[in-house]
């Protein structure tokens, strides 16, 4: 007998292969979805180490981001710091003079001044201005209103006393000045 059986019908029919125990080894529709499923498998397990190599790569961008932001944040500080460092030294000098007369006094007095100076040119360099506010309008962003009080010399709302300077740094207030705003009568 060759490839072709006959059925009970007279009809030929194909001779399945068979394995080594003897069972018909037809590749089928189950075995096709298996092989699918595993090829499936496969891809999910490279995409799924792609992914985790991909969030171990953020991981360390982002802890490396944060410490150089540390960094430039430490160091911004340190040259304002280091700028500041001769303005102690003065002021220890000066705490450490003893004014014995007048003249003396006067000395001391001017040198405290030019150390003052001195410390208003560092913080305007690095960005600080004062608010400008006697005799301006009443702004909200810029004032803080401590008290009202009638006045026939100024406009309403004009401010007519500074208690405390206030400071903008790089454009933005950081400190409103305290004021005395005038009123109607």
């Amino acid at each position: 007998m060759g490839d072709k059986h006959t059925h009970k019908g007279g009809k030929p029919t194909e001779e399945q292969p068979r394995d080594a125990d003897g069972k018909a080894s037809v590749p089928n529709e189950e075995e096709e979805i298996v092989d699918e499923l595993e090829q499936a498998k496969k891809e999910a397990r490279e995409y799924l180490g792609s992914l985790q190599r991909l969030q171990a790569e953020f991981e360390n961008y982002r802890k490396r981001m944060l410490k150089e932001q540390t960094y430039v944040f430490e160091t911004a500080n340190q040259a304002l710091v280091k700028a500041l460092l001769p303005i102690v030294d003065n002021f220890e000098r000066a705490i450490v003079h003893e004014a014995t007369n007048v003249s003396e006094f006067a000395e001391y007095r001017q040198g405290v001044e030019l150390v003052y100076q001195y410390l208003l040119d560092v913080l305007q360099k690095e960005g600080l201005e004062a608010i400008d506010a006697l005799g301006e309008q009443f702004d909200p962003h810029c004032h803080e209103a401590m008290m009202q009080e009638p006045s026939d010399e100024h406009a309403e709302n004009t401010i007519t006393e500074v208690f405390e300077k206030g400071y903008r740094f790089k454009g933005r207030v950081i400190r409103p000045a305290r004021v005395k705003v005038s009123a109607p009568v």
